[in-house]
């Protein structure tokens, strides 16, 4: 099946096999004249980040990069970031790869004009109003992986260097002007990626469902996101060449995003700390915590978990679904403990006051109290 599409939600989205030759054209749409590519280490050294740069090269817009990006990104990689767009005089960002890629790029658009530190944009209450919205410079996003759906996010993350906190930066104008999403290039992601990402999606859709703001649009959102996971992330994983596959798990990213804006919740408010910490791949530590915080939460969601069950074609209610995330984790190759991803469990104490400080902790559908948050990683170690 040839899945081409141009979307206009959240923002305009150019959907399709193929469709990163349009680059070039993608950012004059967005009035970008001499874009930065923003994109991390590992990506910058791969065919798909040079033909990038031969394509906005090859439209007459220059050819910049800057790929000092952490797995998770730091502040230290957004200074950098910002200090490298204003020496080349660049006038928007290419926001290209996973989650870290994009997250920097769109945070150097929004930084690169602000005259106060990023913090004072954190995710809280109006602090985003404090942000001088004629300096922040348009974004063209290009997902290379599955994931985060950052694409079409408004906001992004990144760790405090000196906390080791992740925070997340708020702002409307930080959702891109236009979106490339092109499954080709999701190709040659190696299957423990494919599965952390696509893990990730899931995550975001399902703790979206579960959240306790009344938002029935994203709900139908997150619903269709999850089966499409559900279908086709075996399938990405088992052949990274399935196109479809890779197409529909693209699409169910860019919902697992579009969703969250109901909320998320103790999934990632237990991952944040860990990634933070340890410089764990967030989908992966997402889908490791995702059990325990689905047991601990179900007196608040056993209801909706069963309207989701049926609809995915899932017998046995909450149970089912449970044993289904737990099949699905097994299939794609998700360690069952934390300590797989090098996590030591000498360190509950600390990553358990982190959890209940996060954001998301608070749209959990139970209180995440500081004792409850400690027996959760117990459980994950």
């Amino acid at each position: 099946m040839i899945l081409t599409a141009d979307w206009s939600f959240p923002t305009a989205i150019r959907f399709g096999a193929g469709r990163i030759r349009e680059l070039g054209e993608a950012c004059r749409t967005a009035g970008i004249g001499r874009p930065l590519l923003v994109t991390d280490r590992g990506l910058a050294a791969l065919p798909i980040a040079a033909r990038a740069l031969d394509l906005i090269d090859g439209a007459g817009l220059g050819r910049a990069l800057f790929a000092d990006v952490d797995s998770n990104p730091t502040d230290e990689n957004l200074g950098a970031g910002i200090a490298a767009f204003q020496a080349g005089g660049h006038d928007g960002v290419i926001a290209f790869g996973g989650g870290s890629g994009l997250d920097l790029g769109k945070l150097i658009a929004f930084m690169a004009g602000q005259t106060r530190p990023v913090w004072d944009f954190e995710d809280v209450g109006d602090w985003w109003t404090r942000a001088d919205a004629a300096a922040i410079r348009p974004i063209v996003a290009v997902p290379t992986t599955a994931g985060t759906g950052s694409e079409v996010g408004r906001a992004a993350v990144v760790t405090h260097s000196a906390s080791h906190e992740k925070k997340i930066i708020f702002h409307p104008k930080i959702l891109a002007t236009v979106v490339i999403a092109d499954p080709e290039l999701t190709v040659g992601m190696p299957q423990v990626i494919t599965a952390g990402t696509g893990m990730d999606a899931f995550a975001h859709c399902l703790e979206a469902y579960v959240a306790p703001a009344y938002h029935p649009m994203a709900e139908g959102i997150a619903l269709e996101g999850m089966r499409l996971v559900k279908e086709y992330l075996p399938r990405a994983h088992a052949d990274g060449t399935d196109l479809e596959a890779r197409a529909h798990m693209m699409s169910a990213a860019a919902m697992g995003a579009t969703a969250f804006q109901k909320g998320l919740g103790a999934i990632h408010a237990l991952s944040h700390p860990v990634g933070a910490l340890f410089n764990t791949h967030h989908g992966m530590t997402n889908a490791v915590v995702m059990p325990p915080v689905l047991r601990f939460n179900r007196a608040e969601i056993e209801r909706r978990i069963d309207r989701a069950a049926a609809y995915l074609g899932i017998a046995g209610g909450f149970d089912g679904f449970l044993d289904f995330v737990l099949e699905l984790r097994a299939t794609v190759g998700v360690p069952d403990k934390l300590g797989a991803l090098g996590v030591p469990a000498d360190r509950i104490a600390e990553l358990a006051a982190m959890a209940v400080k996060d954001p998301t902790a608070g749209s959990n559908p139970r209180e995440l109290t500081l004792e409850a948050a400690t027996e959760l990683f117990r459980a994950c170690l």
